[in-house]
């Protein structure tokens, strides 16, 4: 059903696209060093989700009608940057009370750190986070949509092929992921020994998703 021939080039590219810094990167790189493998891993799902959402609107045609009517796309990124801002305010505000409360008391800090981490590292809000800020990102579904065809045939029918590429990439660079969760995962708990910056990680979080909301809505 595929071209056999086309699959050394088709995962020398995906490769490189997913050791490529990008959003996704970034976001799997924080998490990971900060919360942990398991923190990182629950993105790489979100981010894997992501991919399989935007190979069925690919093969099914929505990747072409972003193309030819952009308001689509502009729309898409504009609520894109408006949910990594909520996020981002989000991450920074519970920074602040965190600090506040080590400030007057070392007890309350304790227990608002456990009730922050048990919300923040449930497995469906980091799948969530990892899904949405792949999914709201059109220009995503916009690769999908020029580079996948590029290794379709004639021969069989589009929309299958599409979707077979599609799956391939999504778990290629899910397991890519995976490793990169593992290694700053280390990276993290290595660094953690050596600093005391604990307390602060909600803070750094919420500059990254204020910083990948600014650049996604200048994006052009």
């Amino acid at each position: 059903m595929l071209d056999l021939s086309v699959l050394p080039l088709f995962f020398t590219a995906i490769f490189f696209l997913a050791i490529s810094p990008g959003p996704d990167l970034l976001l799997l790189s924080s998490y990971s060093s900060s919360k942990g493998f398991m923190a990182g891993a629950m993105v790489s799902i979100g981010v894997l989700l992501a991919g399989v959402v935007q190979t069925s609107l690919v093969a099914f045609g929505l990747g072409e009608l972003m193309m030819a009517m952009p308001i689509i796309a502009l729309g898409v990124k504009l609520v894109g940057a408006a949910y990594l801002t909520y996020i981002g305010l989000k991450m920074l505000l519970t920074w602040y009370k965190n600090v506040a409360n080590y400030e007057q008391n070392q007890d309350i800090l304790t227990r608002a750190e456990g009730r922050s981490k048990a919300i923040k590292l449930s497995s469906f809000s980091l799948i969530n986070k990892g899904l949405l800020n792949n999914l709201l990102n059109p220009k995503a579904l916009l690769f999908f949509s020029l580079f996948l065809p590029q290794f379709t045939h004639d021969g069989s029918d589009l929309t299958t092929q599409i979707l077979i590429l599609g799956l391939i990439l999504s778990l290629f660079v899910f397991l890519i992921n995976l490793a990169f969760s593992f290694a700053f995962s280390q990276l993290g708990r290595f660094l953690g020994k050596k600093l005391t910056l604990g307390q602060y990680i909600d803070g750094v979080l919420g500059l990254i998703f204020l910083g990948l909301a600014a650049r996604l809505a200048t994006s052009k």
